[in-house]
């Protein structure tokens, strides 16, 4: 009898009949089909074998199977028979019915349910014999691929199970798992790992840390080969599966392979526990979860590099009494059921977006993953306030700062409203201590609500340039100077206007206000700001107002950039850019960007202004040397669709956020492996040809994203605020450069407006159905779920080739893989080439054997030119309604290349910028593997601003 298993196999296989003991032989079987053996799919179904492989689902197969199970029981008389082979042919069609039906025609079932499936027909027609015939049959064969790889007790060793109990180390077990580790993966040494292994284990060791033994064996190889970093991922898998089974009661140590038979139990049983236990909202249960169960795809478990599942373990699979009941399939599911809850068919876009998760194709924000389909799902990533001018408002502000930073919200505060040092207090007739004060009170406010305990809370407090405490502010970060108007927790920028640039070329004057004296200034830009703040300074100059100062444009900036360097604060953002360009000024004013500085949403006392983020992974969209379009479109407009649904599904700690998300629904679709997309296509970073693949790639991006927003607004509608916007006007984001030219002098832009799609159907769509959202896009930092998926993040250059990282999940050793790739193609990586890495901190550049093909093609962010970050972000700044978080890297800063880049900023229509970086302050260890030790983690420079992984940055992501 041939079983499901097989399908893959020549239809001519003998199979043994455990009922009689023959052999049958389908192609000899008169009741066969008589189609060759690899007979086209009737359905877009795949099939998933027991050894992971995938292959096309087809129902010959199992008609064949069937088939035997009658002959097995009725022998001959089964032979020629129409009414068997009329009945075996309806059973086949019956459970192909099923599963096209769960997967809506697409999609992967296991082996296992499919045998599953066919011994329930025949139990459903009666054939109670030739169901026992076809059991019987699939037990001998399950105890003989038992018997492949038999228990193997250690002669010495034993294992003290969790429940105490001392058995013999299982050697058997043990090459398995270490065979299915390195499955399909070249250079890498599996009995060399159980040898080593081996010798670092004691007697009685407990059974998890015998499992930690392996996983650390294996990463202290990943610095000679990145493959071991997947090969620590799946031993990493194991223990995870281990403890996640333990909890949901399902009795078995499945290897990954057997897991695609336990997954859809595992789904349903971890839903249910979170329920029971108040983890989980209960209309998850509403699901169909059979349904969702077979979709799920085991075989993604391997694609995990350690750092991702690492990461997940530590801070995001649920977890009750710090036992994990997610499985990373179980847990891309649950956050794909959580995001569509809402949706007519929930099951299929559940499985839709599941698909699109587990994929890696496009990833969700931290918060999304952290809270979907909990039952506090707060999963929008960023919010911005404005403080108001009272103690009630800005206590209130503050309060509101501890209830969004506790569901993991990351956050951006206006404080130019409030008045400076020294401004007269009406209601007490006294003077004002300014806004330093306060922030030290939301600096301590940001580290005592952590963001649930998950990641520290995280703040940046914006102010206009104008403002009296401006020159206070620059020094919050100081690490001298009195303690108590220090903030050393929280972060800090600039909004900067542009006639403050202006003065700056032309060596002008600047003059500071008091936001109690001059309060319109705070919600004018462009040309309105101009005229009134020149007025103002007109009052101060006739002695008609008070407080004030005049000082040297060039010195305030002189001492920006000096306090930049010296501290990595205040972050310099642009106010006009920002307002001019933004599709919503007919409603509001932009006031401040976020934590992250990528957002650009009007702010006000009535309204917080919230952002969903999710990132595209550009990699995943690479082929044949370009960028998949049809792939990437495809990615878009679902995302597009995931975000849009987490403004109604998402929880709001405050009613201002719920009314300003409500009215205008904006979202921010980035993406992330920029640098390794490039390096996959050999394109150096430092390039023109660089610069031209960010202009294509966002163009391609905000094209989709735009089109999908329409779209869905034809679905569902526009956006309440839509009227009057300029994507109602027809003004695109690429259109909108022209409002900001108008507003500069005329040689104060200079950045490149051409395009390469038709946007005739873009503009047309948008014409005929508006837009569901106000904004859709914005580049985050996607510092972690960057990691997630194994890519560098968002648009970031390579930090290093090879280096410690340490973040909350521990430390990492990592190595550039597309480096060892073209090392190992010239015949250039041995140990040798590890140990120059290593003494050279991840730098190719001193290494003489390295070609300069790939010394240009591998430099790191410090040996990159700025300007080449600074040409790709403005390329990219073009086709975005909202901002980039984008990082300037510069190796050995002085003032005047600080000046220089800033300028080149500003000119180039840039938004916003975020951290300055110099070189790290981790480094790899310069020394040998040969005792197998990890690298430890070196000190280096002294940071100057911050580190690579700074938990700051991965507030958004």
């Amino acid at each position: 009898m041939e079983t499901a298993e097989q399908q893959s196999k020549p239809a001519s296989r003998p199979v043994s009949d455990p009922a009689s003991g023959s052999l049958f032989n389908s192609a000899s079987s008169p009741l066969a089909p008589k189609q060759p053996a690899e007979t086209p799919p009737r359905t877009g179904l795949s099939v998933i074998k027991r050894d992971g492989a995938l292959v096309p689902f087809d129902r010959d197969k199992i008609t064949v199977a069937i088939t035997k199970a009658f002959l097995a029981v009725e022998g001959e008389g089964a032979q020629g028979s129409s009414r068997v082979h009329d009945l075996v042919g309806r059973l086949g069609g019956e459970i192909e019915s099923t599963f096209a039906r769960r997967l809506s025609g697409r999609g992967t079932v296991h082996i296992e349910d499919i045998q599953d499936q066919a011994e329930l027909a025949l139990m459903r027609g009666g054939h109670q014999q030739v169901a026992r015939a076809y059991v019987l049959y699939r037990e001998a064969h399950a105890r003989k691929r038992a018997a492949v790889t038999p228990t193997e007790p250690h002669p010495s060793l034993q294992v003290t199970t969790v429940n105490g109990e001392r058995q013999p180390l299982d050697l058997g077990r043990l090459r398995g798992l270490l065979d299915e580790a390195c499955q399909g993966l070249a250079a890498v040494d599996g009995p060399g790992l159980l040898d080593e292994a081996l010798r670092n284990l004691y007697d009685g060791i407990a059974e998890e840390e015998l499992a930690l033994a392996l996983i650390m064996t294996a990463r202290s190889r990943i610095e000679k080969e990145p493959s071991y970093s997947q090969v620590t991922a799946r031993l990493l898998l194991d223990k995870l599966r281990s403890e996640v089974l333990r909890v949901l009661d399902i009795p078995t140590q499945a290897s990954g392979r057997e897991m695609a038979r336990h997954y859809p139990l595992a789904l349903e049983r971890a839903i249910a526990f979170g329920i029971a236990h108040e983890r989980l909202d209960p209309r998850l249960a509403d699901f169909d979860l059979a349904r969702l169960g077979s979709a799920l795809q085991p075989e993604r478990d391997f694609q995990f590099s350690f750092l991702g599942l690492q990461t997940l373990y530590d801070r995001y699979f649920l977890h009750q009494d710090e036992r994990r009941f997610e499985l990373p399939q179980v847990f891309f599911m649950r956050v794909a059921m959580g995001l569509a809850l809402l949706e007519d068919d929930r099951d299929g876009r559940a499985i839709e977006f599941y698909q699109l998760l587990s994929s890696f194709d496009y990833m969700a924000s931290t918060p999304t993953l952290f809270n979907s389909g909990t039952r506090h799902a707060q999963l929008s990533s960023c919010y911005l306030t404005t403080v108001p001018d009272d103690l009630e408002g800005i206590y209130s502000a503050i309060r509101d700062n501890a209830l969004l930073s506790k569901w993991a919200g990351g956050l951006g505060n206006d404080w130019t409203p409030v008045r400076a040092m020294g401004a007269n207090i009406k209601g007490t007739n006294g003077k004002s201590q300014g806004i330093v004060p306060f922030l030290k009170v939301v600096n301590d406010t940001a580290v005592a609500v952590n963001q649930g305990g998950k990641r520290k809370g995280a703040v940046c407090a914006y102010l206009e340039t104008w403002h009296l405490d401006i020159e206070e502010f620059l020094e919050l970060r100081k690490n001298t100077g009195d303690d108590r108007r220090r903030a050393h927790d929280m972060n800090t920028a600039h909004w900067v206007p542009d006639l403050f640039m202006e003065r700056v070329f032309a060596d002008g004057h600047w003059t500071l206000f008091s936001p109690s004296d001059t309060p319109d200034l705070h919600d004018l830009y462009g040309p309105a700001f101009r005229k009134r703040y020149e007025h103002y300074e007109a009052l101060a100059a006739q002695g008609e107002l008070r407080l004030f100062k005049t000082l040297k444009a060039k010195d305030l900036w002189r001492r920006m950039l000096s306090m930049l360097f010296e501290t990595g604060h205040p972050w310099i953002t642009f106010k006009d850019s920002c307002n001019l360009r933004s599709p919503q000024q007919h409603c509001g004013v932009v006031h401040s960007s976020n934590l992250c500085t990528e957002i650009t949403l009007n702010t006000s006392a009535g309204e917080i202004a919230v952002c969903n983020l999710g990132s595209v992974n550009l990699v995943q969209h690479l082929k044949d040397g370009a960028v998949d379009r049809e792939r990437l479109a495809d990615t878009v407009t679902r995302a597009v669709r995931m975000l849009d649904n987490v403004i109604d599904i998402n929880f709001y700690a405050v009613p201002q956020a719920r009314n300003a998300n409500a009215r205008h629904r904006p979202v921010g679709l980035g993406l992330m492996g920029f640098q390794d997309a490039l390096q996959d296509l050999g394109l150096p970073y430092a390039s023109e040809a660089a610069v031209a693949f960010a202009d294509e790639v966002m163009e391609l991006i905000s094209y989709h994203a735009i089109r999908a927003s329409a779209e869905l607004a034809r679905e569902r509608g526009a956006y309440d605020s839509y009227r009057g916007s300029l994507w109602d006007q027809g003004i695109l984001p690429i259109d909108s450069l022209r409002l900001l030219q108008d507003a500069r002098p005329e040689d104060h832009l200079d950045i490149d407006r051409t395009s390469s799609l038709d946007w005739a159907p873009v503009r047309e769509a948008v014409r005929q159905y508006g837009m569901r959202n106000s904004n859709v896009m914005a580049i985050a930092p996607t510092a972690t779920i960057a990691n997630i998926v194994g890519v560098s993040a968002s648009i970031e250059p390579t930090f290093q080739n090879l280096y410690a990282k340490s973040n909350l999940s521990g430390e990492f050793t990592i190595i550039n893989p597309y480096l060892v790739d073209a090392l190992k193609a010239r015949g250039l990586w041995d140990e040798v080439m590890v140990n120059d890495l290593k003494y050279y901190n991840g730098s190719v550049q001193p290494i003489a054997r390295v070609p300069d093909d790939l010394k240009a093609l591998f430099a790191t962010a410090f040996e990159i030119e700025p300007r080449w970050l600074v040409e790709a972000g403005a390329r990219r700044q073009k086709w975005l309604d909202q901002a980039q978080s984008l990082n300037l890297y510069i190796a050995e800063p002085d003032g005047r290349k600080l000046d220089v880049m800033y300028r080149m900023a500003w000119l180039r229509g840039l938004k916003t910028t975020y951290y300055l970086r110099s070189q790290g302050a981790t480094l790899a260890e310069k020394s040998t593997l040969h005792d197998g030790a990890l690298n430890a983690v070196a000190s280096g420079d002294e940071a100057r601003f911050c580190s690579i992984d700074d938990p700051d940055c991965e507030a958004c992501q």
